[in-house]
């Protein structure tokens, strides 16, 4: 049976465009900014470090979850049943997100990083002075942000390890995680070469923060119902 390219290809546009990473570097840059405001060759070095740190978590995060998923899923028996598990949480995150479009922060929470952690995560963002600490900082965010990010890649790697061996699924784990850290590079691009500021990125991003939320809850919503009716298996 044949990838689901398309269905992969939407959940990482999902997780991509999550507003939590997105935040997570624009506070990393702004720190940058705020102590040399000049020098927007470490611009380049922390947003790129910042990059891969959270491109090595997710891509080690997605090794896991296929070995644990093809352990799980190896009686035929319960195939069905966690195929339908796995679409009722792709659609239940996907309300969620759509619910903070229509009502955000209602029902006493977003999907986001939690409130309670945020002060913590700009407290370490605020220290950076170079690419080590970006790097380490992505490390940090990416496991943050696990909460918010972990629905939609573990319906990528329950639909890999249904198709592929486990070494034949490295390439596409790949792929996937580098379409999630395209927004950070094209945003730190942008600040570098001068197009635009940290600041006007990341007003964008609050302007636009629930139309984000909407946008990853129609696709979560449909590949859930897509997992549910077995159209992708």
């Amino acid at each position: 049976m044949a990838i689901p390219i398309l269905s992969l290809l939407s959940l990482a546009a999902a997780n991509a465009i999550n507003p939590c990473a997105l935040a997570m570097l624009a506070f990393a840059l702004i720190a940058i900014l705020t102590k040399d405001p000049r020098n927007r060759k470490k611009v380049l070095q922390v947003g790129f470090a910042f990059a891969i740190g959270f491109f090595l978590v997710y891509l080690i995060y997605g090794l896991i979850l296929i070995n644990v998923l093809q352990l799980f899923t190896a009686l035929e028996s319960v195939k069905t049943y966690f195929y339908t598990a796995a679409g009722i949480l792709s659609i239940i995150i996907g309300l969620f997100n759509i619910k903070d479009f229509f009502a955000y922060g209602s029902l006493g929470f977003v999907t986001e990083t939690p409130r309670n952690w945020r002060p913590k995560l700009r407290g370490m963002i605020s220290r950076i002075t170079s690419p080590i600490g970006g790097f380490f900082v992505g490390l940090i965010s990416a496991l943050f942000l696990t909460p918010c990010m972990m629905g939609p890649y573990i319906i990528c790697c329950s639909l890999l390890q249904k198709q592929l061996s486990f070494v034949s699924s490295i390439p596409w784990l790949l792929l996937y995680n580098f379409i999630i850290i395209i927004p950070m590079i094209i945003i730190t691009l942008v600040i570098y070469f001068g197009f635009s500021t940290v600041d006007s990125v990341y007003g964008w991003r609050e302007k636009n923060l629930r139309l984000m939320h909407l946008i990853t809850g129609i696709i979560l919503v449909l590949i859930g119902l897509a997992l549910i009716f077995g159209w992708l298996y």
